[in-house]
Order: structure tokens, then sequence, then C-alpha cells
């Protein structure tokens, strides 16, 4: 994890970075500090950028547990788990902390999100088209638990009060 971070970072050293906002958990705010460091760029920490449901999140749980209420949620974006939200929900959540970035920074701004994967899918499911969501796998409804990598790169471009994918989990700066 640590060197998939500190390439990550690499990745963005020679890049014009506004602000970098992190998800609360460890391993996301890790990414985030190396990103900061290499980039000198601020670094904030929003509540909406956690997964729609951590293991540990509910006491007693098992692994297997969890892992069924997890792809309940993704087969069934509507329920709402017994701790956490439903993927709907945090697709919208998600939503909420995008529009309000594009309104608060100008069109030239550059916006890290250092978040998690589970939250990027549930975003993307329940914004765009799933023609347009194929683009990027034939399939991406259907696998979409599998289709982000630790440390990859969504970029998301704002422009006329939209979002449009303009890459999706590329894991090419992990390469090196």
């Amino acid at each position: 994890m640590k060197l998939q971070a500190q390439r990550t970072a690499h990745w963005f050293r020679n890049r014009p970075i506004t602000t970098i906002v992190t998800s609360p958990l460890r391993r996301a705010k890790e990414t985030a500090e190396y990103i900061a460091l290499t980039t000198k760029s601020p670094i904030f920490e929003d509540s909406r950028l956690r997964e729609r449901a951590n293991w540990g999140d509910l006491p007693e749980q098992t692994f297997d547990e969890f892992v069924a209420m997890w792809e309940r949620c993704t087969r069934e974006p509507g329920y709402i788990p017994p701790v956490g939200d439903s993927a709907k929900q945090a697709g919208v959540r998600l939503a909420s902390l995008l529009f309000e970035l594009a309104e608060t920074h100008p069109p030239e701004s550059n916006v890290v999100l250092v978040t998690h994967g589970g939250l990027i899918t549930d975003f993307l499911v329940h914004t765009f088209p799933e023609n347009q969501l194929n683009v990027w796998h034939p399939h991406f409804v259907a696998v979409q638990s599998d289709l982000v990598p630790e440390c990859s790169i969504t970029k998301l471009v704002y422009e006329n009060g939209n979002f449009k994918i303009d890459g999706f989990a590329s894991v090419e700066h992990l390469k090196s």
C-alpha cells in the first residue's frame, strides 16, 4: 500500500492541484498525505468520502456477513444495511460533495479526492446511464465491486453543470 500511495503521489507531482479532500479512513488519509507532501497542496477531511459501510462498523459482524451485506447493497441499491448507507445513498452523498466543490472552486481547479472504490462506483452507477459506463467495462454494473483497484485514478470533468468521466480506474502510474 505504501509503495502504491507513493507512486500515486509521484504521478500528481507536476500537476497544479488546488486542494485534496480525503476520506476519514486511515488508508485514504495516508495516501492523501503522500499526495499533499508531494504537491504542497492543502488537505481536508470530509466524511462524505467514507465507504457505504466498513467491516468492523457493526460489532460482532463476521467478515463473511459483511461481504454478504455489501453484495446485497450492490444488488439492491435501495437496501439500507444495519450500519452505513445504501449504495444509492452513498452515491448521492458523493454527488453532494462533488457539486459543492464544483460550486466553490474556479473552473480551472484540480481537486483530488482520495476515497474508496465502492463509493466511486456507487456514484457512477447512480449518476451515469449504463451505456456510458459500459464504455469503461462491458458489464460495468454487474461487476462494479471489482473495478476500482487501490490507488487507481478516476478522472471526472465538470462542465456546464454536469460531470463527465474522463478516465476510469487507471493504474498506469503504479507500473513504474
